[in-house]
């Protein structure tokens, strides 16, 4: 029999929020700071980009472990150690007083990181008994975790109208501080029950996997495919498939490849990964284009980035009642064709027209923004509903590992694809465009070719995501199972958990 909640439940909620608000707005905050940062600490093009994904890596390769960790050992536990570890390397990158240094600590940032999702989602779940309320908790929390998202480089660029860039990483502290003196109070800890041992080798493979391949497509795109790059892509590509191996046989694997034999949850899970790549390269490279080729300060650039944030955090909030109306399938073909759609209208986005430029690209975030909303929506939804209650750490570190993923992917691959083709059809200056200009005497001609090939490269990027998105969208249209006749739901019988009040329906 359900009860409702008291206060303390509610207070408990907006405690955890505070933790998982940081983690999703640390994987964009930087996105309009890097012109900034370049300015003070001249990083190289790879260690730029290293800087922007050092923690969205970090946070996706350990995030299925720390949820298993949590399920044993308590995820109170957990997530207390991992937010006072994420405001000590806060207060160090915020302090770093060069490249190597801040990338250092955004990867310890993305350690604590990878920590506090699947533990906050579990001990949500653990304060939220009746589970009409639970499914409304949980679709806040992944409100909020988009809005971070969303919001990172509108704060940046705010912070940066005023202080210096360090200032980024400083405000993390007050959320830090709330909630170590809170959470002990209103939270209580929680274990699963289960058996068994994390498998450290596992970890160690899934991290060198990514890292090792993610170092090969960077130092390919910077240097071309000379014998470091390919032999490092080779390692990290074995280390993955190793891994994949090894869970099949594990009994307690970090990863269950099994749900993926179910259409619908591959085709969320892809979701969970494919927007957030294509979002996370087309904001930075959108927020390098607003102020290095357009001229916006970074206020400004901030203020056109809000309308794209306000779609996709509002839609992000609305999509859970569509869904209970449309059912989820509809949710999954609806969001890839409107962020396809968004993405495409960059390649309007011009060097010569800033109000053209400036137009366009509002257009391309608002309408890319309401596809974003509803992918995130769908992906935490349907995370929650595959697995039974005991593996709910490690069920939401699977989720929370195709967006974090996502999002460093995004820079890593699309990124370095946009540096590939600045090199191969800019000036020939420098490695970067914000390099570029930085270089004393350049005439104004040396500056438009610049200006151009960075363009090209955003346009080719854009095109590139934007048709990953329509052939996913496609997909999803040709191959997801339709509604049961009377509901909204597209889930299949042995997806769906107990979210109604009264579970016989299903």
């Amino acid at each position: 029999m359900s009860h409702s909640p008291g206060p303390r439940a509610w207070l408990g909620l907006l405690v955890v929020l505070g933790p998982v608000l940081l983690v999703a707005m640390d994987g964009s905050v930087l996105f309009l700071a890097m012109t900034k940062i370049s300015e003070a600490l001249s990083p190289t093009a790879g260690q730029a980009l290293w800087i922007l994904d050092a923690y969205g890596f970090a946070v996706g390769s350990l995030l299925i472990a720390f949820g298993n960790i949590g399920d044993r050992y308590g995820r109170l536990k957990l997530l207390m150690t991992g937010t006072a570890v994420f405001g000590a390397a806060s207060a160090g990158a915020a302090f770093a007083p060069g490249p190597e240094l801040l990338i250092a600590f955004r990867a310890l940032m993305g350690v604590a990181g990878a920590t506090l999702l699947p533990s906050a989602l579990a001990v949500l779940s653990e304060l939220f008994t009746d589970p009409r309320r639970r499914a409304r908790a949980i679709g806040i929390f992944a409100a909020t975790f988009a809005a971070g998202f969303a919001i990172g480089p509108v704060v940046g660029g705010q912070l940066l109208s005023s202080f210096w860039w360090g200032s980024v990483f400083l405000i993390n502290l007050p959320v830090v501080v709330l909630f170590l003196v809170l959470a002990p109070v209103l939270l209580r800890e929680v274990r699963a029950a289960r058996t068994g041992r994390v498998d450290v080798l596992s970890v160690l493979l899934s991290a060198a996997g990514i890292v090792l391949t993610v170092y090969a497509i960077k130092r390919a795109a910077a240097e071309g495919l000379t014998a470091t790059p390919v032999a490092t892509g080779i390692a990290g590509v074995v280390a993955l498939g190793w891994f994949a191996r090894r869970q099949l046989r594990l009994e307690h694997p970090l990863i269950d490849f099994s749900l993926f034999r179910d259409r619908v949850f591959t085709i969320a899970a892809i979701t969970g990964l494919l927007p957030l790549a294509a979002w996370s390269a087309t904001a930075y490279l959108g927020g390098i284009y607003l102020q290095s080729v357009l001229g916006l300060t970074v206020l400004d650039s901030a203020l056109v980035a809000l309308p794209g944030a306000a779609a996709l955090t509002i839609t992000c909030i609305v999509t859970p009642a569509l869904i209970a109306r449309t059912g989820t399938r509809a949710a999954l073909v609806t969001c890839h064709f409107f962020i396809a759609a968004g993405l495409l209208l960059l390649l309007v986005t011009s060097v010569t027209s800033v109000s053209g430029g400036i137009g366009w690209y509002v257009a391309s975030t608002v309408i890319a923004g309401l596809g974003y909303g509803i992918s995130f929506s769908v992906v935490a939804d349907t995370a929650v509903a595959a697995v039974p209650a005991e593996r709910a750490g490690s069920a939401a570190a699977i989720a929370e590992t195709s967006n974090e993923i996502g999002n460093a992917l995004g820079i890593a691959f699309l990124g370095s694809l946009a540096a590939l083709i600045f090199r191969l059809r800019g000036p020939g200056v420098a490695g970067t465009l914000n390099e570029t200009l930085q270089v004393p005497g350049l005439t104004a001609a040396v500056i438009g070719d610049a200006k151009a090939a960075f363009v090209t490269g955003l346009h080719i990027t854009a095109a590139i995501a934007g048709t990953l998105h329509a052939a996913l969208g496609a997909f999803a249209l040709r191959h997801l199972p339709r509604a049961s006749a009377g509901t909204g739901d597209a889930y299949p019988d042995h997806l769906v958990q107990d979210t109604t009040e009264d579970s016989s329906v299903r």
